[in-house]
């Protein structure tokens, strides 16, 4: 089976109880999703993973910040479709957009990056440290992976636009929450952003022991 077959099979399971926003509200949650990249560390002559991607709102960011040096990945292939058009929209370009299962990523790269983001999918994530393992892979030595989560406040308190938004309270993570499921997979909580109104973003950093085929 392809990987875009097992997209479709797999989209609607994959992530409980959760989905993706519309771009209205979306774009009043991150009027300056450039700046928000760039507040996460995200820097020119980076090779970067926006994991699960949903509709690029910031993957074209991204990829003006480092060049179009940028993988798009992303399970559901409507929204690499969105993804593709925003792209085309903004006049953007990436390296790659691939559909398929995240935690697949070490087979589907070229080579090693410097930098993964996953941005308000993590808490939906059913094996989150397996995920973190899938990343730890594909990362130059010292390389980083941030998540951009949700606050553990109650789901009512999180308004956007007149309406409660985001995931279900007991699906949201506090920082020490992903903490504990990220670092097992050999990574170090570097830093912690916040993001008003609602979300903060938690940059880990690779081990420092040198992986099979790394530079010494």
């Amino acid at each position: 089976m392809s990987y875009q077959e097992r997209g479709m099979e797999a989209v609607k399971d994959f992530f409980p109880a959760t989905a993706m926003p519309d771009r209205d509200w979306w774009a009043a949650l991150w009027p300056d999703p450039e700046g928000v990249v760039r507040s996460l560390g995200v820097a020119p002559g980076m090779v970067v993973v926006d994991l699960c991607c949903g509709d690029g709102h910031f993957t074209a960011p991204l990829a003006r910040t480092v060049a179009g040096q940028v993988y798009g990945v992303d399970i559901d292939p409507a929204m690499l479709e969105k993804t593709r058009a925003e792209l085309e929209r903004t006049e953007t370009t990436v390296l790659d957009l691939i559909c398929a299962d995240a935690r697949d990523l070490l087979e589907l790269l070229p080579g090693k990056v410097d930098y993964v983001l996953i941005a308000n999918t993590f808490h939906g994530v059913p094996e989150k440290t397996a995920m973190a393992r899938a990343v730890a892979a594909v990362l130059n030595r010292r390389g980083q992976f941030a998540i951009v989560n949700w606050h553990p406040l109650p789901r009512e308190r999180t308004v956007v636009l007149g309406k409660p938004r985001g995931p279900k309270t007991e699906m949201r993570m506090s920082p020490d929450d992903v903490r504990l499921v990220v670092e097992p997979a050999g990574f170090t909580l570097e830093q912690l952003v916040e993001l008003p109104p609602f979300h903060y973003g938690a940059v880990f950093r690779a081990a420092e022991t040198t992986k099979v085929g790394d530079e010494p």
